[in-house]
């Protein structure tokens, strides 16, 4: 069973949100502020952060800080009354992988959640997710598991990627040797209904290319970009 660690202040819509959550058959964990939920995130992690900004205590951008300090793979979902442009860009550049502006229909976030969780654990359940064989993608010097999204270097020495940063690589590798635009990472990695700049595709490519410096991963001025096959 997936597990949702859910901070939403609104007591009312904190119900109604972890009621339908339950009813998808996920285990849900709720918190009504910041400081309850910084508690909870040096222990046994979620599959994913439902996360407002607007929080008393601490808010969800300190929130999200604190998470990526700890655990850098885990998606994050903001929720926020606060519809920008800016806060968008924001939320993204600091490692969440949705935002969803208030006021919402509780079924599109449902909708939102079940499509993260199928693209950062590949519609496994959590058993699966340890049971099944290891698919793995040999990058040398980097090996890439497509279920745990774990990347390791030769060495052994783990690659720590954020949900977006992992959704990346795999799209990479999957088309390798192959041209990519931006319109075409934008649709697989934030999806179609994506609103917002697309300078979000150069700043994750930048990280990545950070992490994985041996990643050949061409920019093609004009065209797009391209990762050199092994």
């Amino acid at each position: 069973m997936y597990t949702i660690h859910l901070v939403e202040d609104e007591v009312s819509l904190n119900q109604l949100i972890c009621s339908y959550l339950r009813r998808e058959g996920w285990n849900v964990v709720s918190f009504t502020d910041g400081g309850e939920a910084i508690a909870a995130i040096g222990q046994e992690p979620p599959h994913l952060w439902i996360l407002d900004i607007m929080l008393p205590g601490l808010d969800g951008y300190q929130l999200i800080r604190e998470i990526r300090s700890v655990h850098e793979s885990i998606p994050v979902i903001f929720i926020s009354a606060r519809d920008s442009d800016l806060d968008r860009i924001n939320g993204l550049e600091l490692g969440s992988d949705d935002y969803l502006a208030k006021p919402f229909q509780t079924r599109e976030l449902i909708i939102r959640v079940r499509k993260l969780m199928e693209r950062v654990y590949g519609g496994a359940r959590p058993a699966q997710l340890m049971d099944s064989p290891l698919e793995q993608v040999d990058y040398p010097p980097y090996t890439i598991n497509r279920h745990s999204r774990m990347v390791t270097e030769r060495s052994g020495q783990e690659v720590e990627l954020t949900a977006k940063e992992s959704d990346l690589l795999l799209y990479f590798v999957t088309h390798a040797g192959q041209v990519v635009q931006r319109e075409g990472i934008l649709n697989e990695v934030w999806g179609r209904d994506y609103f917002g700049s697309d300078r979000v595709v150069d700043d994750l490519i930048w990280r990545l290319r950070k992490k994985m410096p041996a990643l050949r991963l061409e920019t093609l001025y004009g065209l797009g970009y391209r990762l050199v096959k092994r």
